[in-house]
């Protein structure tokens, strides 16, 4: 079996993790100088935009999803890491002493006091979480927006889809993986689409799409939180109501997706949510957004030809 040894590290029983990439994520669980600076530059981002936010009338989270580095370390069988070192975890320890610490959504600590569960909380060839640990990320945001989850989430239907991962993927021969996916979707309608996604989509390549799709959804169900929710977010959340997207759209009133780390201040002051949620993978700590995204802009860019170029 080959594999991408600078880019996924073969842990015990299975578990595949990513440790090299663009984002050198080994490297940043080291007590550095630039990580601690970036950190530190993470810090007065949240506290900035938590500031911005109030000024607005609305009130702003984060939540960083961690690596699976940073909870399933009893894993890694033989690769030198200190799980204290995460970014995430860093991060937080930062802003608990900040004004910004009421914005900071903490998922380390409860992903892994819960990480010897069955379903696992990650997909064992994936950098992604499981359903189940989407769910439990989900309970510990909405505790911390003051919502109640619908009652009858998990009991929705569910699908089994079988297939290569994306760290499954990097090994030869490719590891497949099996996904159990609950069809979530049930009250929430989706309302718009930027061009992006309905161009993608109807050319069938969604799965290619990530930065820049733009989606909203309305729920109607009495049962729904009456406010409006709008997540900045990344492929923990996605444009699909698979994740964090899907949870959401089923309990407030109208949820706003944009999957960018970067904000779009002046969509934030055209919708006027009550509640701003930005999601970032722990991995992308590796960059410092500016906030300089134009949601309109981004949606009307054209798709890429089948070649790469644009069309």
């Amino acid at each position: 079996m080959r594999d991408s040894t600078d880019m996924v590290h073969l842990g015990r029983d299975g578990w595949l993790f990513l440790t090299g990439g663009t984002n050198r994520v080994r490297q940043q669980y080291r007590a550095s100088l630039p990580v601690a600076w970036r950190l530190w530059r993470w810090r007065r981002l949240i506290e900035a935009r938590t500031a911005k936010a109030a000024s607005l009338g609305l009130r702003a989270f984060h939540v960083v999803v961690p690596e699976k580095l940073s909870v399933y370390d009893d894993r890694l069988d033989g690769l030198a890491l200190d799980p204290a070192l995460s970014p995430a975890r860093r991060l937080g320890a930062r802003l608990a002493r900040s004004p910004a610490a009421r914005a900071w959504i903490d998922l380390v600590g409860p992903l892994r006091a819960a990480r010897d569960a069955e379903p696992p909380l990650y997909l064992r060839t994936d950098t992604h979480w499981s359903q189940e640990g989407c769910r439990l990320a989900y309970g510990e945001i909405m505790r911390a927006l003051g919502a109640v989850p619908p009652p009858d989430l998990a009991s929705r239907p569910f699908h089994d889809h079988d297939g290569v991962r994306d760290l499954g993927g990097k090994l030869d021969p490719p590891r497949r993986e099996t996904m159990r996916v609950y069809e979530m979707q049930r009250d929430a309608v989706r309302i718009f689409a930027n061009p992006l996604v309905e161009g993608h989509e109807a050319r069938g390549t969604a799965a290619d799409l990530h930065v820049g799709a733009h989606v909203v959804f309305r729920n109607d169900s009495p049962a729904a939180d009456p406010r409006t929710l709008m997540l900045f977010g990344d492929s923990c959340s996605h444009f699909h109501p698979i994740f964090l997207t899907g949870l959401l759209a089923e309990s407030f009133r109208e949820l706003h997706f944009v999957w960018s780390s970067n904000l779009d201040w002046d969509y934030v002051a055209r919708v006027r949510p009550h509640l701003l949620l930005v999601e970032v993978a722990e991995r992308f700590l590796a960059r410092v957004p500016t906030d300089r995204f134009d949601v309109e802009a981004e949606g009307a860019r054209a798709l890429p030809s089948r070649d790469g170029a644009g069309i």
